[in-house]
């Protein structure tokens, strides 16, 4: 996967890296999501909630053109995204 970060659209905190937030998305229990919103689909935005090599839970907003991936926006998981991304790693260990 090839990120395009020239003029990222958001400010990165100090807690996230572009390294950490390329590494969410190689997360083999990453959860992706295409949103049912017309609001989103009709600009082929998708979500991303992975994790990094550290172990720190990131949910990305992110568009691609299938080569390359354009994150607009990435923060840490929040409790209730901490949940969700532990419950579909363990049903996905469950298989």
């Amino acid at each position: 996967m090839e990120f395009d970060w020239l003029n990222p659209p958001f400010e990165m905190d100090s807690s996230l890296s572009p390294r950490d937030i390329e590494e969410s998305f190689e997360d083999p229990f990453a959860v992706r999501l295409l949103p049912d919103s017309s609001r989103f689909s009709v600009q082929a935005r998708y979500f991303n909630l992975g994790k990094s090599a550290s172990g720190l839970g990131i949910i990305s907003v992110y568009r691609t053109n299938g080569r390359q991936i354009r994150v607009i926006h990435a923060r840490a998981f929040v409790p209730e995204e901490e949940f969700f991304y532990q419950r579909k790693a363990s049903q996905m260990l469950s298989l």
